[in-house]
């Protein structure tokens, strides 16, 4: 991709060349001027992995953890070294830019999309989110940093204003952008949906001129999320330079005729088409060609990067001492020579990514108990003991056709009823979760049909349900009887972006052994029966999921039985991509089913049984003074089961520090009066008190605080020494492992003032962390260092600055949020006089 003069190519277009380039041309590129040499850029969604340019049956990518988990690591060299293979990644598919990372903040465990994000504190994300983004623009491609700003639910997200004081807006969800402007400059920012104080995002000057362009002093490109922009002039006054996705909708025609008559002036129209050419030019940095092949860059490389990044990830919660057979140790690690019990929804599903713009079709994805399976001596027993999902099991992953596991997909303009049907296209795909809002084909009419096909052989005699989600209209046949009509009187549900249907569900009787024709009839988006007041894209959707059904409480007692019979049960629970999702946020802290049944009762018939969450975000847990062991696994990209199997035998001694709080109950979280859209706005009535902060000042008791986690060694903290000079403080302090395996701990370095400021203040903030790898018995020091400005100040809204108030800080370094005697230590510095700031 070639070079470009900006300011030559700049003087020769014309209004309508300008206007062209502020708009994409379809859901992933922008319009390129060839005969200005100026050529169009691909955008791939890419918050845990780069899919791309399609939902529908998209090229296989490396799926990384989850934002959460990523912020678990608590490792910038690592998360740099992730952002490198990203940006890989991404030339692999021909992207120039990549949709990510998000750093949202958590103000709520019911969050959809509170799994993507990388943590509840600005530090964690912004630093993280800082050494992301030096490794994708590493290689020439562009980051972008999103949702540009107070995007932390998903209840009516695309009309709802978030109510925020200016001190809590600076303090808790600008600061993490902040942070990533200063330490790694992102090439684009992506804005929310919402709006801030009855401005919405992508028109707010406030933020994205005054604050992110004057005061930070950025200068990249500013796009709007997908169908985000809500104005013509507004927006590219506010400086919005890109409306996502094409073609366009506020620009333009419209945005031509507002600008000849000066509505935008012509200077802001050639400002925002500047910064789209320099944008251009920026990316013209990875090499990456104009409308290039996507493929895959599938190594073993990264295989092991993926398993490391899914090791550091892993938080071990728990890990207390039985007795079991009049020997005393903790449940973990597992032993690998015992008889082993598998048990729960997540055992042999790979739960590896959230919904919607996270998801992705990974290259593979290792289940736990196939991770599992692999350590240990003898095949491990197995139930499923309880269900959890909220869509029944995608259907493909059970199903064959033409030898291999999946479904046909064949698509034609005619109906079946039709005498003659030309083939229009055909695929085989597994995942049958079809979003072809990205899918293209030039000889299909605006209504068209397929058939997906493919067969299933029960190993036992059951009662089978189908279910079936769709946008458009579809019927579902087992040997050619109609189980799940979802055609003829269709209801609303919230799958696919609140575009489609409930799940309608359908059951028939199985037999051990017989081969079953299974035939899902689909027909286009414009077949759809409802109103909807989302908008409809692309084609439409489909999604078919089935599985065996089962008696809850007899599968409980099933269970309960086999762990009475094992040596050691691993419980493997938590949610899926179905409950974490964009689009919706969770109703409930709780798990689903009875999940929390299963495991109380299991864990109350062995001793000897631990539990892996499978979660983006908190889950209540009932259950846990009965349960002597339990794992933070997250969703952990394509070597899930494996680094989970690390974890619980010991082949790697995790060093996983929460990325959330986990609080008690939804009742204790600090938005749970405030978590939803009410007339037409979301109140932030905690103010700066988010996480951790909310919990030290109140002084709620929670499961387990921010930055925890376990080890099977042991480490010390000494001799914590503070320079503070030039207006930096630099910690350094000695960490010993005084256990007797190898281990990595964090050092987190929290800043508390000792005297009461002018305004109310949390007890204490994150400032800086650092991770130290050591052998048994060895000692490092490690320093952590940041400027003064930052460490010490709030934002003072009489000024609108942020405020260093003279008086005497103390430096806490510690393994958590949780100050313990043995695992922290303390320094102090003082500030003589107080000084105000702005900027970076």
């Amino acid at each position: 991709m070639a070079d470009i003069n900006v300011e030559e190519v700049l003087k020769k277009l014309t209004l309508t060349e300008k206007v062209d380039l502020l708009a994409g041309i379809d859901f992933w590129h922008t319009k390129g001027l060839p005969h200005h040499g100026v050529p169009s850029l691909r955008l791939t969604d890419g918050p845990n992995g780069v899919r791309g340019t399609k939902f529908f049956n998209g090229v296989p990518a490396a799926c990384f953890p989850c934002g959460t988990g990523l912020g678990a690591t608590f490792n910038q060299e690592l998360l740099e070294e992730a952002g490198r293979t990203m940006g890989r990644e991404a030339i692999a598919k021909s992207a120039h830019v990549i949709l990510g990372p998000t750093i949202n903040m958590q103000r709520s465990p019911l969050g959809g999309r509170g799994f993507e994000s990388i943590g509840e504190d600005p530090f964690l994300a912004g630093l993280g989110a800082a050494a992301l983004i030096r490794g994708i623009q590493s290689t020439g491609v562009q980051a972008t940093i999103k949702h540009f700003l107070c995007n932390d639910q998903e209840d009516k997200r695309m009309g709802v204003h978030s109510i925020v004081t200016e001190r809590a807006l600076r303090e808790i969800y600008a600061l993490p952008f902040q942070l990533t402007v200063r330490d790694s400059q992102p090439g684009a920012f992506m804005t929310a949906y919402n709006g801030i104080n009855g401005v919405f995002c992508s028109e707010n000057p406030k933020y994205i001129d005054d604050m992110l362009r004057k005061e930070w002093g950025w200068d990249g490109l500013i796009m709007s999320d997908w169908f985000g922009t809500y104005s013509t002039t507004a927006a590219a006054a506010a400086g919005l330079d890109l409306e996502m996705p094409g073609p366009t909708r506020f620009r333009g025609e419209l945005l031509k005729f507002n600008v000849s008559n000066g509505k935008p002036f012509t200077h802001v129209l050639d400002e925002r088409a500047r910064q789209v050419l320099r944008f251009v030019k920026r990316c013209a940095a990875s090499g990456v060609k104009e409308n290039g092949p996507e493929e895959t860059a599938d190594t073993p490389e990264t295989a092991a990067l993926l398993r490391k990044i899914g090791d550091e990830s892993i938080v071990l919660l728990k890990n207390e001492s039985i007795v079991l057979l009049k020997n005393e140790g903790s449940v973990l690690p597992l032993k690998k020579d015992k008889k082993t019990l598998v048990i729960g929804p997540n055992a042999k599903t790979a739960t590896y990514h959230g919904g919607g713009s996270a998801s992705l079709r990974a290259y593979y994805a290792v289940t736990p108990h196939d991770g599992i399976s692999s350590k240990l001596e003898t095949p491990p027993g197995y139930t499923v003991g309880a269900y959890t999902h909220r869509f029944l099991p995608i259907l493909g992953h059970q199903c064959s056709a033409s030898g291999k596991a999946g479904m046909s997909w064949k698509v034609y303009n005619e109906p079946r009823s039709a005498e003659k049907r030309e083939l229009i296209d055909e695929v085989h795909i597994e995942k049958t979760e079809m979003h072809l809002v990205d899918y293209y084909n030039d000889r299909l009419s605006e209504l068209w049909y397929a058939d997906l096909e493919g067969t299933i052989v029960p190993d036992e005699d059951m009662t089978y349900e189908l279910g079936v989600v769709v946008c458009g209209t579809a019927k579902a046949y087992v040997n050619d009887q109609l189980v799940v009509d979802n055609a003829t009187k269709q209801i609303a549900g919230d799958a696919f972006f609140g575009c489609a249907t409930r799940e309608e569900l359908g059951r028939i009787d199985l037999k051990k052994g017989e081969t079953y024709q299974i035939r899902i009839e689909f027909v286009s988006a414009p077949s759809f029966t409802l109103k909807s007041e989302s908008i409809i894209l692309g084609h439409g959707s489909l999604r078919v999921g089935g599985c065996k059904v089962i008696d809850d409480q007899a599968e409980i007692k099933k269970s309960v039985q086999l762990a009475r019979e094992h040596d050691q049960v691993v419980i493997c629970a938590g949610l899926n991509a179905d409950w974490e999702t964009e689009g919706t946020d969770r109703a409930s802290m709780k798990l689903p089913g009875v999940l929390d049944q299963l495991i109380d009762e299991v864990a109350s018939a062995n001793p000897n049984t631990v539990v892996v969450m499978q979660t983006g975000t908190p889950e209540e847990m009932p259950w846990l003074q009965k349960t002597p062991a339990v794992i933070q696994a997250w969703y952990g990209g394509n070597e899930t089961g494996n680094c989970i199997a690390d974890v619980l035998f010991g082949d790697y001694n995790p060093s996983g520090k929460l990325s959330l709080s986990f609080p008690k109950r939804l009742q204790d979280v600090p938005s749970f009066l405030n978590f939803r859209t009410e007339a037409g706005r979301t109140l932030y009535g905690e103010d700066v008190y988010v996480g951790y902060r909310y919990y030290e000042y109140a002084d709620v008791e929670v499961n387990f605080p921010f930055g925890y986690g376990l080890s099977y060694t042991t480490f010390a903290f000494l001799d914590l020494s503070l320079v503070v000079k030039e207006g930096s403080i630099s910690a350094t302090v000695s960490i010993k492992n005084t256990g007797s395996v190898k281990g990595a701990e964090v050092a987190q370095m929290y800043v508390q003032p000792r005297q009461a400021a002018k305004i109310n203040r949390p007890v204490k903030e994150l400032k800086g962390f650092a991770k130290v790898e050591l052998e048994a018995g060895e000692s490092k020091t490690v320093t952590i260092e940041e400027l003064e400005k930052y460490a010490a100040s709030y934002f003072d809204e009489e000024r609108n600055q942020w405020c260093v108030e003279a008086g005497e800080y103390d430096v806490i370094v510690s393994n958590s949020s949780e100050v313990k005697e043995g695992q922290s230590v303390k320094a102090s510095f003082t500030v003589a006089e107080s000084y105000w700031w702005s900027g970076i």
